[in-house]
């Protein structure tokens, strides 16, 4: 069997066009617009004008301005002081009271710590005047010092405790001139002394021997032995009081 052929008479495909595409969708239609006048206004926007604006705003709505208070002007002298015949008088603080006899005497030594007069009995360097007590301070300065202390303090201090306390402040900071520059200064306010060669502090600062034995002289050339104690030193001087005011012996007439 062969391939058929195609009637020439028969109709081809080919023959016929091909159909038209298909018409698209319509889209929504456009909105229609006011028509515009051919005119245009040209004149120019109103100006803004905040005065306007504020007055409008106060005639609508009106509202009470707050009143701030404002004081009476002050006239001096015041009013209550106008009628008075007499001024016025200034107001007088009562005077201090009187010092006590203690804290006068206070206040004198204090004064007199500064402002010394006398000088030394004896110098600084003088420690040959007496060997036995420059001997002594040399090698127990503690022990001078509880004598001069003793003195000064007027026997509220025995020697012993002075003594421990001297030793007590030498061996925890090595500076025992903290507690025996000020008998120095008090010893100086008692006899009215100068303050030389240079300050309290100073003198026993670097010259701690030479300044106890100096004080230790000073005393005993004033009639207070530091070796005898606050209470030898008054038991002597009763005693010596005592025998210059005994009476006379009873004496008789010879006749």
């Amino acid at each position: 069997m062969g391939r058929l052929q195609p009637d020439s008479t028969s109709p081809s495909t080919y023959d016929h066009p091909p159909p038209p595409p298909s018409p698209l969708p319509e889209s929504d239609p456009q909105p229609q617009h006011p028509p515009q006048s051919d005119t245009i206004n040209h004149t120019t926007p109103q100006q803004y004008n905040p005065e306007i604006l504020q007055n409008n705003y106060t005639n609508t709505n009106p509202q009470p301005q707050p009143q701030l208070y404002q004081p009476p002007p002050v006239k001096f002298p015041p009013q209550y002081m106008q009628n008075e015949a007499y001024p016025p008088q200034p107001v007088k603080f009562p005077p201090p009271p009187p010092m006590h006899d203690e804290q006068a005497l206070q206040f004198s030594a204090a004064a007199m710590v500064n402002a010394g007069t006398m000088p030394w009995t004896t110098g600084l360097f003088g420690c040959m005047d007496d060997p036995t007590n420059a001997l002594m301070t040399a090698l127990f300065p503690c022990i001078t010092f509880g004598q001069i202390a003793e003195i000064i303090d007027g026997g509220h201090t025995r020697c012993g405790t002075s003594c421990m306390m001297y030793g007590c402040i030498a061996c925890l900071v090595a500076l025992p001139c903290l507690i025996s520059c000020g008998y120095r200064t008090r010893l100086r306010a008692k006899y009215n002394l100068l303050e030389v060669p240079a300050p309290d502090w100073l003198t026993h600062f670097l010259c701690e021997c030479c300044a106890l034995c100096q004080e230790y002289r000073e005393l005993r050339n004033r009639g207070l032995d530091p070796a005898l104690g606050w209470y030898g030193n008054m038991r002597n001087q009763n005693m010596q009081q005592g025998v210059a005011m005994m009476p006379p012996m009873n004496q008789t007439m010879m006749g």
